[in-house]
C-alpha cells in the first residue's frame, strides 16, 4: 500500500520542487519561484520561519519520492491560529495524498504547535481542494471575499476550520 509521509523542507529538494513547479498549470495559486535559484532561496529561509513560529513547510513523500508540499502559516497577531496550504504533483492527483498530508499537518497544528484554530483557504475554484477540507473533517464557515490574489487578479475563498 502506498504511504504518504511529511518532512520538513530540506535545501536539496529544490531541483524536484522546480521540476513540479514548472510542470505545473498554477490555475488556483501564485508561486514566486521563477528559477531554482528562487527556490533555493525561498527553502534556505525555512529554518528562520520555523524558529520564529512563522511557517512550517514540509515536503510531501508519497512512496519515498517528493510529490508535493505543504505547511502551517502561524497567524502572527493570533499565533494559535495556523493556516494549512498544499500542493502536489499533478501527475499524482487523485490518489489521496493531499488528504493524508493535511490529516499529519493537523496532528503537527494541533500537537507540537499547540493551535487551537486550523484553517484552509482555497479558491471557489477549485473544486479537489474543497474536497480534502471535507474528508479531513474541516467545517465551512463561509466565503472571503477577494482575500486571494494570482498575478493583478483578486478572487474568493471558501474557508474551512477546525477547532481543538
Amino acid at each position: 500500500m502506498p504511504q504518504v509521509k511529511i518532512r520538513p523542507q530540506e535545501l536539496s529538494d529544490a531541483e524536484r520542487f522546480f521540476e513540479i513547479f514548472t510542470q505545473m498549470d498554477f490555475e488556483f495559486i501564485e508561486v514566486p519561484v521563477e528559477t531554482l535559484e528562487d527556490e533555493k532561496r525561498f527553502l534556505s529561509l525555512n529554518e528562520v520561519k520555523r524558529k520564529t513560529n512563522f511557517e512550517h513547510n514540509y515536503s510531501i513523500l508519497f512512496d519515498g519520492k517528493l510529490v508535493g508540499a505543504c505547511g502551517i502559516r502561524i497567524d502572527q497577531h493570533r499565533p494559535w491560529v495556523g493556516e494549512i496550504g498544499y500542493l502536489v504533483d499533478k501527475d499524482y492527483y487523485g490518489k489521496g495524498i493531499a488528504t493524508e498530508a493535511v490529516k499529519q499537518l493537523e496532528k503537527i497544528g494541533f500537537g507540537e504547535l499547540k493551535l487551537q484554530r486550523i484553517a484552509i483557504l482555497m479558491d471557489i475554484r477549485n473544486l479537489a481542494s474543497e474536497q480534502v477540507a471535507r474528508k479531513c473533517g474541516y467545517e465551512k464557515e463561509g466565503v472571503a471575499k477577494k482575500i486571494h490574489r494570482i498575478g493583478k487578479e483578486y478572487y474568493d475563498c471558501f474557508v474551512y476550520a477546525k477547532t481543538r
